[in-house]
């Protein structure tokens, strides 16, 4: 057993350690577990500094998730969207393959809670019908394995699935979904990173949602996903209480360049069942977009975006900078708020094309024998 399963075989995993290590009532604690799975691995459990701070609102389940707030259980209809059970094909050119529904850290807003953590639901069996499926899709070019967390699978199950998809000729590109950098670095091994770099191209999309969750380890891992030659980005969720705040944000931001992973989106969150409480209104995402454009690297601006209710896909939002246009002025503001008027090329009209009298055709090639051998020389 590799070092990172034994620390699995650690974790919070019960109502039972709810009670006895966090003071939770029995009946709630139940009912929490009852309702989504509870998994803290000791390495994530180990950032936490005092009851209620970031790093505890993500992980430890809260009584706010049990109220009736009349939340979809799917708010993206990945389900409508879903032609064979390990597959969510919304986009033209690109699917989300559900390869393992497990995590080594339970996030307590997670969108797809009606799924993870039950095996019924994200199973091994489905794995082969997704590469079937992907198979017989040509337009398909682009595959993201997400979960549950892909590489809570072992590395002989990820070279199998990853193998498989490498030999179908058109995915040009593979996608993991995880968040193993930044909840349990560990996973990220020599042996596993040596794998990988056999099957680009390969990107990584990673999940950072606060600058505390940047240590030294989680840094290495990082290190070592770059060191393959395997670009990171970060996906992090905009949540009341846990980066509601410019200046944590900007803080993030920074650190994660450091680490050689390029903030990628910030979303907001999703209007999921029992994750209510960690929304925030829209205007707190723009106002830290406002306060990172200019005061950082372009590098470490993400594109803040809502995944659209209903399937919509990513819509990106941004501050208002045009603030109007006087003819063919276009009036702007700078990240000082300085004023700023830009001149706009005015296009000459279009001049309709006259209409060609006799349609051009080209002359047919004519036909070069056929060789035959002489057959008086054979």
């Amino acid at each position: 057993m590799e070092h990172w399963q034994e620390m699995l075989r650690q974790s919070v995993d019960s109502s039972k350690d709810l009670v006895e290590r966090f003071g939770f009532n029995t009946e709630l604690a139940n009912r929490l577990n009852s309702l989504f799975h509870i998994r803290i691995n000791p390495y994530y459990l180990s950032l936490i500094r005092y009851p209620g701070d970031p790093i505890w609102l993500q992980c430890i389940p809260d009584a706010k998730e049990l109220e009736e707030d009349g939340l979809p259980e799917d708010p993206l209809a990945e389900d409508s969207h879903s032609p064979v059970p390990s597959i969510v094909h919304r986009y033209p050119d690109r699917v989300l393959f559900l390869t393992t529904s497990q995590c080594s850290m339970y996030c307590r807003f997670c969108t797809r809670k009606r799924k993870v953590g039950d095996s019924s639901k994200i199973n091994m069996k489905y794995i082969q019908g997704g590469i079937d499926y992907i198979a017989a899709h040509p337009e398909i070019r682009d595959v993201i394995m997400s979960g549950g967390d892909p590489l809570m699978l072992t590395d002989f199950m990820l070279e199998r699935i990853i193998s498989g998809l490498r030999a179908i000729p058109h995915v040009e590109i593979i996608r993991l979904g995880t968040k193993m950098p930044c909840v349990l670095p560990q996973r990220v091994t020599p042996k596993l990173v040596k794998m990988l770099r056999k099957y680009h191209p390969i990107y990584i999309n990673t999940h950072f949602n606060h600058p505390w969750e940047c240590t030294l380890e989680a840094k290495r891992a990082c290190e070592m996903i770059a060191d393959a030659g395997i670009p990171l980005g970060n996906q992090a969720v905009l949540m009341k209480g846990v980066n509601d705040d410019p200046d944590v944000m900007l803080e993030l931001m920074r650190k994660l360049l450091a680490m050689r992973v390029r903030p990628y989106y910030l979303y907001q969150a999703d209007i999921t069942k029992g994750a209510n409480h960690f929304r925030t209104p829209v205007s707190v995402g723009l106002n830290i977009m406002d306060k990172l454009r200019g005061h950082t690297s372009g590098l470490a601006i993400p594109q803040f975006v809502i995944d659209a209710p209903g399937g919509g896909g990513k819509i990106p939002l941004l501050p208002q900078y045009v603030l109007g246009r006087n003819g063919n002025q276009i009036i702007l503001r700078n990240y000082k708020y300085d004023i700023y008027t830009y001149p706009d090329v005015e296009e000459d009209p279009k001049i309709p094309t006259p209409t060609v009298e006799r349609r051009f055709t080209r002359k047919k090639k004519r036909t070069a024998p056929t060789y035959a051998p002489d057959e008086a020389k054979v």
